[in-house]
């Protein structure tokens, strides 16, 4: 999702329809304490229009934050309660979009009623990590887009997992699209031709559905993937039995070394050592009859059965004296072990922890809501995946059990850990937790471990990402909000863009367009919505539902409050989003 550098500004078109102050500029306010709140100021600022940018940020930032006197230009307000009384001191009154990117979705959304207070008619963008929550906020504003920083980011995360250059995965509505050629999609998986060759050596981008004579198994198609994500829970598991059932001695090898706790181990063994050198100076200093004897004498002083026997001599009674004070730490120690043993060798067997059998499979650090979408994702895609994340209640740990993905409890930053996850024989490292320290020491050690391993970094600091990716030659270090700012900028500028699909030399992009009261679209058909060549159709989610149509009828009239998925050109969008729109001084009627 990396900027064009050729693409028109965001939301140049639709500047001048934007409510104004008294300068003829639209006002923008945005809220955050991350580092998002940054890079998508930075967004609007540096995109070529004339706006007045406002920063509401708490007092105290994270340490990651860029200095946000380098942001030139834009006003800048310390407060630590987003309330009416802060909106107000921000001159929220007449602005044309609040921006809350807060890292804290109850926060954001107690702020985006405060802010309704005091400008009803104000454009919301709001971030919001659960997509439920997301869903249910949309419908109480007018004019609202909720989005996901997370869900943006983490189609980056997969292609470069997989090798890509760029982001070719999507997941929208609970599905998952990825860019594949015609020859590789089984008609019923197909959603949208993005190009076709015309037999002369022209190639058309966004074309209408070539009849099947003229169809190239080399054209690029928008496709569905399902991978295993539609599989029953108990198919992916038996997917897994089936697995152990082929190798049974490594799955049985990695079920013992479970077993074996490396500093319980080391105790029981000291403590035998001890054991075995006491006993044989007791037998030696006070010989008894008979190999039965000896060891008969050394168990009973190891279990405490041994007397006072004071005609021993020195060297006797303190070997005995040492048998009974190991035997009391054996005990325990033994008991443990045993307990220890078995308790560890269930969970491999029966957990799906044992990862030994993999091969060629992503290695996923960090299942919080970065994580989890990449997960979902690369399963969606058909890759085996093995999760790791220290907390065995993360928010991805129940999406691996219904997905069968083997998930180990541990700290990514310890060799060991990745050992267990076969390190040694995956594809890719893909690290995604929320501590910087934790994603570089894990990707450091993944690369002792195997130094030809491909390793996908996120960091929080994107200049720190950077120069990581240099110094240490790891393959991608991305910052989530670097990843997600252009789109939330989009929004604040009225677009709803879901993300971008590089295709020859063109930017694609994947949106959302919301049919407005009183525009030329409402009451057309969907049908007059689809442009060859410009804007293809591939859903549509109609008034007051966040279901999507993925096969709607073109024949459907429109409505006000109707949301078209679309795939189109820079061009095409901006041609739609105004044939969507009211015309200017016309309100857009209630509820729509």
């Amino acid at each position: 999702m990396a900027a064009d550098p050729n693409r028109e500004p965001p939301g140049r078109a639709f500047v001048s329809r934007l409510r104004r102050n008294a300068d003829g500029r639209p006002h923008f306010v945005i809220c955050g304490a991350d580092s998002l709140v940054y890079t998508v100021a930075e967004e609007l600022a540096n995109a070529g229009h004339r706006i007045r940018l406002t920063l509401v940020v708490p007092s105290t930032l994270r340490g990651d934050v860029p200095d946000l006197a380098n942001l030139r230009g834009v006003r800048i307000i310390r407060a630590d309660r987003l309330d009416e009384r802060t909106f107000r001191s921000a001159g929220l009154a007449g602005a044309a979009a609040l921006g809350l990117v807060m890292p804290d979705d109850v926060v954001n959304l107690h702020a985006a009623l405060c802010a309704q207070a005091v400008e009803p008619d104000l454009r919301l963008v709001i971030r919001m990590f659960n997509t439920g929550l997301g869903y249910g906020v949309r419908r109480l504003f007018a004019d609202c887009a909720v989005l996901s920083d997370a869900a943006m980011a983490a189609p980056a995360f997969v292609a470069a997992s997989l090798g890509e250059v760029t982001p070719t995965h999507l997941r929208v509505a609970g599905r998952t699209l990825y860019v594949a050629r015609r020859g590789e999609v089984s008609p019923d998986r197909l959603v949208c031709a993005l190009t076709a060759a015309d037999g002369a050596g022209r190639i058309d981008v966004l074309p209408a559905d070539p009849p099947p004579a003229a169809q190239q198994p080399t054209d690029l198609v928008l496709a569905e993937a399902s991978g295993r994500s539609a599989a029953p829970v108990v198919d992916a598991q038996r997917r897994i039995r089936a697995r152990r059932r082929r190798r049974p001695v490594r799955v049985v090898g990695r079920a013992l070394r479970a077993a074996l706790s490396r500093k319980l181990g080391v105790a029981v063994l000291v403590t035998l050592i001890i054991t075995v050198v006491s006993g044989a100076v007791l037998v030696h200093a006070d010989p008894v009859d008979g190999f039965w004897q000896s060891i008969y004498v050394t168990l009973l002083t190891v279990v405490g059965s041994s007397d006072v026997e004071v005609q021993r001599n020195e060297v006797a009674q303190a070997a005995q004296l040492v048998l009974t004070i190991a035997g009391l730490a054996l005990l325990p120690l033994v008991t443990a072990a045993v307990v220890e043993g078995m308790v560890n060798a269930r969970l491999e067997l029966n957990s799906g922890r044992v990862a030994a059998q993999y091969e060629d499979h992503v290695v996923v650090v960090g299942l919080g809501s970065v994580g989890t979408r990449v997960l979902r994702q690369l399963n969606d895609l058909g890759v085996d995946v093995v999760a790791i994340d220290r907390r065995a209640d993360a928010r991805g740990s129940k999406a691996a059990q219904q997905l069968g993905v083997p998930f180990i409890v541990g700290d990514a930053a310890r060799e060991e850990t990745l050992r267990a996850a076969s390190i040694a024989t995956s594809r890719a490292l893909v690290v995604v937790s929320t501590d910087d320290v934790t994603n570089l020491q894990a990707a450091l050690n993944a690369r002792a471990v195997r130094p030809d391993l491909r390793v996908v970094l996120r960091l929080f600091d994107d200049d720190f990402a950077q120069r990581v990716q240099t110094a240490f030659n790891i393959d991608i270090s991305r910052s989530v909000s670097r990843l997600a700012a252009p789109t939330f900028a989009a929004a604040m500028l009225e677009r709803e863009v879901l993300a971008t699909i590089p295709v020859d030399r063109h930017a694609l992009l994947v949106a959302a367009v919301r049919v407005f009261a009183g525009s030329p679209l409402d009451g057309l058909t969907l049908s007059q919505a689809d442009r060859p060549l410009s804007a293809r159709v591939i859903g549509l989610s109609a008034a007051g539902s966040e279901w999507v149509d993925w096969a709607p009828d073109h024949r459907r009239v429109l409505a006000a409050g109707d949301r078209i998925m679309i795939v189109a050109r820079r061009a095409g969008l901006r041609a739609l989003v105004e044939q969507a729109s009211p015309p200017p001084g016309l309100a857009e009627e209630p509820g729509a």
